[in-house]
């Protein structure tokens, strides 16, 4: 059955939410124009959702319905500062008329050391070997994939079958693996002090936000002020400490 126009990731969003609340994550309160917005043009919805889960200190979620042009879900975890586990960040859109899919899932390290690599990206690896049809190689054009990013990315461009049949399963078996290590990494103390955890996710704030390539999407669709209060206080809010 080929998925219908507009709810291309709403089987995964739908996912992502009945996670977060089997482990106790609750929905915290968003100013309404963050929450959901209709596009200046066009006939387009974002909406978004910022949850408190035990272990994390925020976990943020965005839909972007901008119909056969583009279907984006987007969401990035943050750990709390106790807790020197890696980020994890989705980013995948769907280009309708072009049925062409752009998928990007992994956890974001917050160093790039073998040590690190070693206590938290076993599961990783071994998702990465089992997806060959999310191993591109391909460059990234916004971010350095050696900065923020993991050898182990899972990363395609695509089509429909794809998009309606590898990716489904791989996001699945991606977010019960890092559902996974954060179950582990609370049997052992983290190795990272929590001052330079807390200044590591600060700094991945302030580089994601000066490369972000949505927000030239969002300042098309929604206008500048909106856009920029967006991407400094709901996008990446340590950005502006």
């Amino acid at each position: 059955m080929r998925l219908m126009q507009g709810l291309m990731f709403d089987p995964l969003l739908d996912q992502l939410h009945f996670g977060l609340k089997q482990r106790g994550g609750v929905t915290l309160p968003l100013p309404e124009a963050f929450a959901s917005k209709k596009t200046l043009r066009a006939d387009g919805l974002i909406q978004s959702w910022l949850w408190k889960v035990p272990g994390f200190r925020r976990w943020r979620v965005t839909r972007l319905d901008l119909g056969q042009s583009l279907q984006v879900l987007n969401s990035v975890a943050y750990p709390d500062y106790t807790n020197d586990q890696p980020l994890m960040g989705v980013d995948l859109l769907w280009f309708g008329s072009r049925s062409k899919l752009v998928a990007v899932m992994d956890f974001q390290p917050l160093l790039q050391e073998k040590e690190y690599f070693d206590r938290h990206f076993n599961g990783l690896i071994e998702l990465h070997s089992r997806y060959p049809d999310l191993n591109g190689d391909e460059i990234m054009r916004s971010f350095d994939p050696h900065i923020y990013f993991s050898p182990w990315l899972l990363f395609c461009r695509g089509g429909l079958e794809l998009a309606e049949g590898t990716l489904p399963i791989a996001f699945n078996e991606f977010i019960n693996c890092y559902w996974k290590l954060s179950e582990d990494v609370v049997k052992v103390p983290s190795r990272i002090p929590m001052i330079e955890v807390k200044q590591l996710q600060k700094n991945y704030d302030t580089y994601s936000s000066e490369r972000d390539p949505a927000h030239g999407l969002f300042t098309s669709y929604f206008g500048k002020d909106w856009s920029n209060r967006y991407l400094r206080e709901f996008l990446f809010p340590g950005s502006s400490i």
